[in-house]
């Protein structure tokens, strides 16, 4: 008898492995597995001291500023829905775990559902900060000193993982990371951020990793901004940033501090390759007091769609030309020979599937509706560096690049 169900129980663990065998082999989406809630938190008004698990298909609504301690976790599964009131903000002393879906992104927005309205993630002595597939939209409301909030803020050695989420409305900087923080930030879309000023990505005083496969477009100031400190080179920014696709950024600043795709100063160093630049303000910018030696780069394309665009923050307003501004004459940055640089309209254009040309010169919020994806025959396919991706831009032949 004992033989028998030995037997029997071998039989069916057989049955099982060959079941499990077959559904891993014949699937090949990838899903975000859904968070185990831990101290599930009911749908509905929350504030103060707040940890658990934010529940999918669930709506909250924030009331007053929310802090989550150091040693807790906030978390939140795919669908979960926040709406802020009263401009609060939350204040990440712990962990935050934001992890949606494609099919189901988790959402955060202010009452309002207008840029500047409430007052986004300060995480400056969190424990780890991960967001995936997450929509935050119209961050930066003013804080007691009148001064826009940052959308995340990170001050401290931790890990940073910002993937798949879309960031819009914001009024400051977008992702701001330093004093050693370790980022990885990866296939997201940021769309009209910052008021007059902001970075969408600041990574200062010996942040670290990786930016790639990300969308900006319309930010106020620079796309990607690196530094690291003139009083304490080390430890050092170090950051590579590939395969971004940068469009219409940069001018709500003006000529007095005009927004760039990227810029490198302050004792910092990058590998920057296989970027497109379009219609910024400036391209390309390598500050003399960057760690010159160290700033690697290459086989990046700079388009302009138009020969100049009106610079409206001066009176009367100042025609730029785009084009002699792909690397500043300020800078030390020039093109090399694996770039494509385009020298009047239409010469090597990126070939986007839409693109109305819009420069967002005024209106934070402004939208966008260009597809980024390359075209068949854009410059752009093939001629990226392959340590990186065989090519430029966000969107990848090889499925690897920005995913909405």
């Amino acid at each position: 008898m004992k033989t028998k169900q030995l037997s029997l129980i071998a039989t069916a663990i057989a049955i099982a492995i060959a079941i499990t065998s077959c559904s891993k082999k014949e699937s090949t989406k990838t899903t975000t597995p859904v968070i185990p809630p831990s101290h599930p938190i009911a749908a509905g008004n929350i504030s103060g001291f707040v940890k658990g698990t934010l529940l999918s298909g669930s709506t909250y609504t924030v009331t007053a500023d929310v802090t989550v301690k150091a040693g807790d976790t906030l978390a939140a599964q795919p669908g979960a829905v926040v709406i802020v009131k009263n401009n609060s903000q939350f204040s990440i002393k712990g962990v935050l775990q934001l992890l949606g879906s494609k099919d189901s992104p988790i959402s955060f927005n202010s009452d309002q559902n207008l840029p500047g309205t409430w007052g986004g993630f300060q995480c400056d002595t969190a424990q780890a900060v991960t967001i995936k597939w997450t929509r935050i939209d119209n961050t930066g409301g003013l804080d007691p000193t009148a001064s826009p909030r940052k959308t995340i803020f990170v001050n401290f050695a931790i890990n940073v993982d910002i993937e798949d989420s879309w960031i819009s409305g914001g009024e400051d900087d977008i992702v701001r990371c330093g004093s050693g923080a370790k980022v990885t930030i990866l296939r997201n879309t940021f769309t009209s951020n910052g008021s007059t000023d902001g970075e969408c990505i600041n990574l200062k005083t010996g942040a670290t990793g990786t930016v790639a496969y990300n969308v900006i477009f319309g930010q106020a100031g620079t796309a990607i901004k690196l530094e690291t400190s003139d009083t304490a080179p080390n430890p050092q920014t170090s950051v590579d940033v590939y395969n971004n696709t940068a469009v219409s950024c940069g001018w709500r600043r003006g000529a007095g501090e005009p927004g760039r795709g990227v810029s490198v100063g302050l004792n910092a160093k990058a590998n920057i390759y296989n970027n497109i630049f379009v219609n910024n303000y400036e391209g390309l910018e390598v500050f003399p007091d960057a760690d010159v030696a160290n700033v690697k780069y290459g086989n990046n394309l700079f388009y302009a769609s138009v020969d100049t665009y009106n610079d409206n923050t001066v009176t009367p307003a100042i025609p730029v030309n785009i084009r002699s501004n792909f690397f500043p004459n300020d800078g030390v940055g020039a093109a090399v020979a694996s770039d494509l640089v385009s020298t009047a309209i239409g010469n090597n254009d990126p070939k986007f599937k839409t693109f109305d040309g819009t420069i967002v010169g005024s209106a934070t919020g402004q939208a966008s509706s260009n597809d980024y994806h390359l075209q068949a025959g854009s410059p752009a396919i093939g001629k990226g560096n392959t340590a990186y991706n065989a090519d430029m831009g966000a969107y990848t032949s090889d499925g690897k690049g920005n995913q909405h």
